[in-house]
């Protein structure tokens, strides 16, 4: 520490602190303009200028050290004068549009020019006034406004790693631009909006909201993203009913201030006229639909339910919940299904991505959940991250990932078939055949336990099965796993060590891992890797599944499953089965019950009779789903409740209308386990209801009250039943929310889980054997169909669709095929092509990149035109019943 006065206070500074942060620290104010504390220091708007004694001129305070004995004047007449200045010759260049301009009330120069007293600039204009770009559709852009701070270029090069903006000539011509002044789209830009959120005036601006408000206007709504497991804070700005735009504020976890496309512009499919905004319903799926009232439907689905009920049995009806929908939802979900139609038949869509991840790592620690927090990504120093395409899929994670390698000095190790966004930074990239990574990860075992890598000691006191693991692992050599992967030996050898050489290891992993036939298995390998070199229970270690849907986390952890109740409490188990059914006033069944895939099973087999399915299209994001089309059609009731009119909503008997996300209250959990609190924003649309209080309603008409009046009295209800969750309510959830377990009311919660002792003991360490996939290439069908999701869009593209900036930067499906297949096929990128499987076939463009592994191609499911996964199937993980989506045997046919 060293000592320093601030304009007469003495101030008590760490040594690598600057005289901004030092100032900061004790409340004195000093102007910036070009300052981020996310940021490196540029001292390019010379706002931040101070006078230190003994210097030979004025310093720039944001870019300046302190140091023992420093005198320091922020408030000086020279400084004062430097400013004001500095704002003339700004302003000389500056268009005196402030009446006009969307930035007025939240523009810095502005800002700085009343608190200066700076009125006009004795200075003229010196460059002729450039054209506004309004061809973008998220980003307006008017460089007449610039100042040339650089907070754009650096922000996009120092965060989000795009490297879009640059400083273009010299002199009164400097400007900011992209490359040879390309559009922004054709420029390489990803749309996260960190450059509109760092830009001081108005020169970058978000298009939705302009002229539509200004800042005073509009009320700030925090809340939670819908988009991906991250679960970013959000900030709507709100006026008259309507969003007009979203914001992040930067002191917020986990993103603090970064957002992804989807977050920022993604948000105006709430408006879309294709909401459903009346029930809706029909006899039989071949008629049309007719609008209802609430009265008559609520009634009509009752009434259905237990008919259905009474003539097969509780058996005969299954519910599937929503990974979209909050804890609160998919509590009262389970407790509806079990608890009224008397069935453990009870599933929800993560049974498509992350199921094997709640099995493998049960199965291993005792707990299915993430380790650690996403925060502990940026303090690792190696990291593997296995079947994660994390800069599309969850873009704010991948931004702690970079940051670990280029600030950190972190060492990558990438496990993925496809040459994603990630490999230009690893330090090894593990390109494996689809569907052989439990054989990797045991030829990495191998490596570690043949040279003595382990962490004996670990494994002595906190794990058990390691004999087995050893004569399980003893026959993938290097040699042996190059042969089933494709991975070079050395690559193995190498990145064995590199992960073993540490003891701040840490694993991410994606539905790469979870999406195949030995989608359990492979997680358990993982655990394996963490538990055998000790990377666990510790800061910057774990093993930390990243969950594709918003709540995938919360919906498991809600019981929304066909053998647990809240927080995994078996419904097996007579402890558990007597105190869900004393709290609920119901004996409950004790048989687990069917999983999503044996439910269409079922209804195939005209045993299952009804289906009521909450915000989940599976007709298509489930894989094959020729078969789960003619599943549904069997059904003598399909109650579906969705925001639009679906794939699955049009084979369903009756349509229910819900409410969005931005128009609840409720909690949503976060892959780091992070319960965090949604704020309604906005009111629901008129003949809407909001998800809980259909479920309530239909329940109370069944002859179970159900009776709340706030979400936060059901949270009450799952604190009072759920042992991780006794000391969280609505009220201790307001700012960040807080990580579960928490076990009581002064609890401050667990980011790092397993300290001491594993939720089941000791770590199981699982010797596993590498299964082949189901379906593998022939002669028929010679290449490999892996799937996943894109930048731009998010599962069904229901909601991402829906968003203009969103759909005119992506608005169709196209094939990834690499050059050697392209070739020999006589395919060049945009020609159309006909991809079939044993199950179907599907028309797209071709897209020939290297990004493909040689013998595979890769597709997305977002585009209903484009049905990826009528080809998908017909694997499943042999535990989790999850689909293999990453692995079928297909063909590709020029047409």
């Amino acid at each position: 520490m060293v000592s320093l006065l601030i304009d007469g206070k003495k101030v008590e500074a760490e040594s690598t602190q600057t005289i901004l942060q030092a100032a900061q620290k004790v409340g004195i104010h000093i102007p910036t303009l070009c300052h981020d504390p996310r940021l490196a220091p540029s001292g390019a708007c010379r706002m931040c200028v101070v006078e230190v004694e003994g210097a030979r001129s004025l310093v720039a305070s944001c870019a300046t050290p302190v140091s023992e004995g420093m005198k320091v004047s922020t408030r000086s007449e020279s400084v004062t004068r430097a400013r004001k200045l500095n704002l003339e010759l700004i302003w000389s260049n500056h268009p005196n549009d402030c009446l006009t301009c969307d930035k007025t009330g939240e523009c810095q120069l502005q800002k700085f020019m009343y608190e200066y007293d700076v009125k006009a600039s004795r200075f003229g204009e010196q460059n002729p006034p450039s054209t506004p770009d309004d061809s973008n559709p998220g980003i307006y852009r008017d460089m007449n406004k610039c100042i040339l701070c650089g907070k754009c270029v650096r922000i996009c090069d120092e965060v989000q790693n795009q490297h879009i903006w640059a400083f273009s000539n010299r002199g009164m011509q400097t400007s900011i631009a992209t490359a040879f002044e390309k559009p922004l789209k054709d420029a390489g830009c990803v749309f996260c909006g960190h450059c509109v959120s760092v830009c001081p005036v108005g020169a970058l601006m978000d298009k939705p909201a302009a002229q539509k408000g200004r800042p005073w206007e509009t009320r700030k709504v925090r809340t939670v993203c819908s988009y991906c497991g991250v679960g970013c804070s959000l900030v709507l700005h709100v006026k008259g009913g309507e969003i007009l735009k979203v914001t992040s504020d930067t002191h917020d976890a986990p993103n603090y201030g970064s957002l992804c496309v989807k977050g920022r512009y993604g948000f105006e499919f709430y408006k879309s006229p294709d909401r459903l905004k009346s029930p809706l319903i029909r006899d039989r799926i071949d008629q049309p639909f007719r609008k209802a009232s609430w009265d008559e439907t609520i009634s009509l689905v009752a009434r259905k339910l237990m008919e259905i009920k009474q003539k097969y049995g509780p058996d005969s009806f299954g519910c599937l919940s929503s990974s979209r929908g909050t804890n609160e939802e998919n509590y009262l979900t389970q407790k509806f299904t079990r608890a009224v139609m008397g069935t453990n038949n009870m599933d929800n869509c993560a049974r498509v991505c992350h199921a094997p991840s709640v099995t493998g790592l049960r199965a291993a620690l005792g707990s299915g959940a993430a380790t650690n927090s996403l925060a502990d990504i940026e303090g690792a120093e190696v990291l593997i991250v296995s079947g994660s395409n994390t800069t599309e899929a969850h873009p704010v994670a991948a931004l702690k990932i970079t940051k670990a390698v280029r600030q950190n000095g972190a060492k990558l190790i990438v496990i993925d078939p496809r040459e994603i966004e990630l490999v230009q930074y690893a330090t090894a990239w593990l390109r494996l055949k689809p569907g052989t990574n439990v054989a990797l990860i045991n030829g990495l075992l191998h490596v570690i336990l043949k040279e003595g890598l382990e962490n004996k000691e670990f494994i002595q006191q906190r794990t058990e099965n390691i004999d087995m693991l050893r004569q399980v692992t003893a026959q993938y050599t290097p040699e042996k796993t190059e042969e089933i992967t494709g991975v070079p030996k050395e690559d193995i050898i190498k990145a064995a060590r590199i992960y073993a050489g540490t003891r701040k290891g840490m694993i991410v992993y994606g539905l790469g891992m979870t999406e195949h036939k030995a989608g359990s298995h492979g997680v358990m390998s993982l655990a394996n890797l963490a538990l055998i070199t000790g990377n666990v229970g510790r800061p910057n270690t774990g093993i930390n599944p990243l969950r594709g849907q918003n709540n995938v986390q919360g919906s498991c952890d809600m019981g929304a499953l066909p053998d647990v109740y809240t927080c995994y409490q078996k419904v097996d188990d007579p402890a558990a089965n007597k105190k869900f059914s004393d709290a609920w006033g119901r004996q409950l069944p004790a048989k687990p019950g069917l999983k999503e895939p044996q439910m269409y099973r079922e209804a195939l087999a005209e045993k299952l009779k009804a289906m009521y399915i909450i915000g989940y299209d599976p007709a298509v994001t489930q894989a094959n789903i020729n078969q789960v089309r003619s599943a549904m059609e069997k059904l003598d009731l399909l109650v579906v409740q969705e925001l639009f009119m679906t794939e699955t909503a049009k084979l369903a008997h009756v349509v229910l209308p819900a409410g969005c996300f931005f128009e609840k209250e409720g909690t949503f959990t976060n892959a780091e386990r992070r319960v965090r609190r949604l704020n309604q924003a906005i009111p629901l649309p008129e003949g809407t209801k909001h998800d809980w209080e259909i479920i309530c309603l239909i329940a109370s008409t069944m002859g179970y009250p159900m009776h709340y009046n706030h979400p936060g009295e059901i949270m009450d209800e799952i604190a009072s039943l759920t042992p991780e969750f006794a000391g969280i309510n609505f009220q201790r959830l307001e700012g960040d929310g807080l990580v579960w377990p928490v076990w009581d009311k002064n609890h401050p919660g667990t980011p790092i889980l397993h300290k001491d002792t594993f939720t089941r003991g000791k770590g199981r360490l699982n010797d596993l054997l590498y299964t082949p996939s189901e379906e593998l290439p022939d002669s028929d069908y010679p290449l490999y169909l892996t799937t996943g999701r894109r930048l731009y869009h998010y599962n069904n593209g229901s909601m991402s669709l829906r968003n203009p900036e969103i759909r005119s930067i992506s608005s169709e499906e196209f094939v990834e095929i690499h050059p050697r297949e392209a070739e020999s096929l006589g395919i060049k990128t945009g020609n159309t092509v006909r991809v079939r499987s044993r199950r179907g076939s599907l028309e797209v463009k071709a897209h020939v990149t290297t990004k493909s592994r040689p013998g595979s191609i890769f597709l997305s499911f977002h585009f209903p035109e484009t049905p990826t996964n009528i080809l998908t199937g017909p694997g499943e993980d042999l535990l989790a019943l999850t689909p293999e989506y990453k692995v079928c045997a297909i063909k590709v046919e020029k047409i």
